[in-house]
C-alpha cells in the first residue's frame, strides 16, 4: 500500500534535499586544500542528474496553463 513517502511531492522534497546536501558538500570540498577532483566531478554530475529529475517532476506536477 503506497504511503505518503511515495507521492510525487514527497519524492520532489527528497530530491531537493539531496541536491542541497550535495551543493553543501561540493562547496566544502572545494574550500579545502587539495580537494579530490574525481569525487568533485562525481558529486557535480549527480547534482546535475538530480536537477534534471527535479525539473522533470516539477513539470509533471504543475499543469500547463491554457493559452
Amino acid at each position: 500500500m503506497p504511503g505518503a513517502e511515495d507521492t510525487p511531492a514527497a519524492l520532489l522534497m527528497r530530491l531537493r534535499a539531496e541536491h542541497r546536501q550535495l551543493d553543501d558538500a561540493i562547496v566544502e570540498l572545494q574550500a579545502g586544500p587539495g580537494h579530490d577532483t574525481l569525487s568533485l566531478q562525481r558529486m557535480k554530475k549527480r547534482k546535475l542528474q538530480l536537477k534534471d529529475c527535479i525539473t522533470r517532476l516539477e513539470s509533471q506536477l504543475i499543469p500547463d496553463e491554457p493559452a
